[in-house]
């Protein structure tokens, strides 16, 4: 049994995968939930992304039993995937854990990977598992913080439950109209563009804010929220086999 653990910007979140196979995936997580959850589950190998803080701070608070296998994903952690970026060990382990997750589940088709979190992110993977790059953009959230933060008047906006109309009839609803809708257009916008040079493209989305526009994007869309655990679980069944 392993533990795969995204620590990203906002949250902690965990899955409990045994041969291959999510069984368990969990977020919104604290250390303390961590500690509980190895627990009553101790696992064989833990792997570890951690946008937030040094992923190895985490193992001296883990009480993992003697010989669990460890993996903290970093730049030059062996992926089963060709990096055609320029500078490879600054990827994010986040952006080649989703590309990873995409190829276990689309082995034989180029994926189009999105990643809403704090920043939007896009990234492209051919039939042949290389990783070309992508697109880094302003998430969701900080878009409404950006505004406000650069600007002295308008306030802090939060985002609504409903797709807004494009005609706000006050600064809020001007506010959350530009946001919502500006950033539909780019998803579905780039969305068209990698269609038309990549037609049989596999588009995944993942990440805390896509349920909130999944249903508004061209299809065919799949919605694959644990897309970056899944590809942990695969980068950690890579190093097992390597060691």
């Amino acid at each position: 049994m392993n533990i795969a653990i995204d620590w990203g910007n906002s949250a902690i979140k965990a899955g409990i995968f045994e041969q291959g196979k999510p069984m368990e995936v969990y977020s919104q997580l604290s250390v303390e939930n961590l500690q509980t959850l190895i627990r009553n589950a101790p696992p064989d190998a833990v792997v570890v992304s951690s946008t937030n803080r040094p992923a190895d701070q985490l193992r001296d608070q883990l009480p993992l039993k003697p010989g669990t296998f460890w993996l903290a994903v970093d730049g030059y952690t062996p992926v089963p995937m060709e990096k055609r970026y320029d500078t490879p060990n600054t990827l994010g382990t986040d952006r080649i854990a989703s590309a990873v997750g995409a190829k276990v589940r689309f082995p034989d088709d180029a994926c189009l990977v999105i990643d809403m979190g704090t920043c939007v992110t896009y990234d492209y993977v051919d039939a042949a598992s290389v990783f070309h790059g992508g697109m880094i953009s302003p998430g969701f959230r900080m878009r409404f913080r950006a505004m406000h933060s650069f600007t002295e008047r308008l306030p802090m906006v939060e985002p609504d439950e409903l797709r807004p109309s494009l005609l706000g009839k006050n600064t809020r609803q001007a506010m959350q109209a530009g946001v919502v809708n500006g950033l539909l257009a780019e998803l579905n916008g780039i969305i068209d563009a990698h269609r038309r040079e990549h037609p049989d493209v596999k588009v995944l989305i993942c990440g805390g804010d896509a349920p909130f526009f999944e249903s508004s994007l061209k299809p065919p869309i799949f919605a694959v929220p644990e897309l970056v655990l899944i590809g942990l679980n695969r980068i950690l069944q890579h190093n097992v086999d390597l060691s």
